[in-house]
């Protein structure tokens, strides 16, 4: 298993400067083909007018979106084209996330900047991870801005004995197997045993071990589930992880996905690149 096609979701009001290195970085390593894709639609202001003036805005605003790809197009190609062996492009004029997660299926992971102001982003210009990982049906790759590079000397695996987990453990293996170090950590949720946690943590490390990964299991013996992202967070720094693996959690709220606090937390919070899967 490999990502033989890596698909980086551009934004058109932030920087794709992050996403972009660190999918170039991802082809070169998996010797992968990168598929460049963006979308934004025109949003009438609240003030919206009738007749030929709102014609007159309405075209004014989708040459304007037009161009704007046209320059993501530009920024995608000038850097992918440094190195990187198939490049595409693909672009719309509509809601992005309809048009990425459509796409997807043509990609083995997205590469995703992370979107600013967390789940209060504009669905017209760009896509929000926490949204897309719900309906892409492919792993996400969560860039934060201050990431540079794609950090795998160390990569600390969530784990949780559900199946997401068990989803986002094996899309990331070709992560995991250019990682130095591998940590399957699990956190004691209250009431939990520690001794059933590290034997589901080391069922996984000696899984891994069958692809050639060599992990180490880790379950804190006192730490506090509160917050349990606090905790995960602490977990990643403690070992210098550059990457964190996660499933995506949520429930149905009203035909609705709603991620749980950690999964959010991850998607739109996190100091270092986050794969999640669901």
């Amino acid at each position: 298993m490999t990502y033989a096609t890596i698909m980086v979701n551009l934004a058109s009001d932030q920087s794709n400067e992050r996403c972009l290195a660190i999918a170039g970085e991802m082809a070169g390593r998996f010797d992968a083909r990168v598929v460049g894709i963006a979308a934004a639609e025109f949003s009438p202001p609240l003030y919206f007018t009738s007749g030929e003036q709102a014609d007159k805005m309405i075209g004014r605003g989708r040459e304007a979106i037009e161009a704007r790809l046209s320059e993501l197009e530009s920024e995608f190609r000038k850097v992918m084209n440094r190195g990187t062996k198939q490049v595409e492009w693909r672009s719309s004029m509509e809601i992005p996330i309809q048009f990425v997660s459509r796409e997807a299926r043509a990609a083995d992971i997205i590469v995703i900047g992370q979107s600013r102001g967390g789940v209060f982003t504009d669905p017209f210009a760009r896509v929000n991870p926490s949204d897309l990982v719900m309906q892409a049906g492919r792993p996400l790759l969560v860039v934060p801005e201050a990431v540079s590079w794609l950090d795998l000397r160390s990569v600390l695996v969530a784990w949780k004995d559900t199946p997401e987990a068990r989803r986002a453990t094996v899309d990331s293996l070709p992560l995991l197997r250019k990682a130095k170090d591998v940590t399957i950590a699990e956190i004691v949720e209250d009431g939990g045993s520690r001794e059933a946690a590290l034997n589901r943590t080391n069922d996984v490390v000696a899984w891994l071990s069958q692809h050639d990964i060599a992990a180490n299991a880790l379950v804190p013996e006192e730490i506090s589930t509160r917050d349990a992202a606090a905790a995960l967070d602490g977990i990643a720094s403690s070992i210098a992880a550059g990457v964190v693996v996660a499933g995506a959690y949520g429930h149905s709220r009203l035909r609705e996905w709603v991620l749980g606090g950690v999964t959010q937390h991850l998607a739109s919070e996190s100091t270092r690149c986050v794969l999640l899967s669901r």
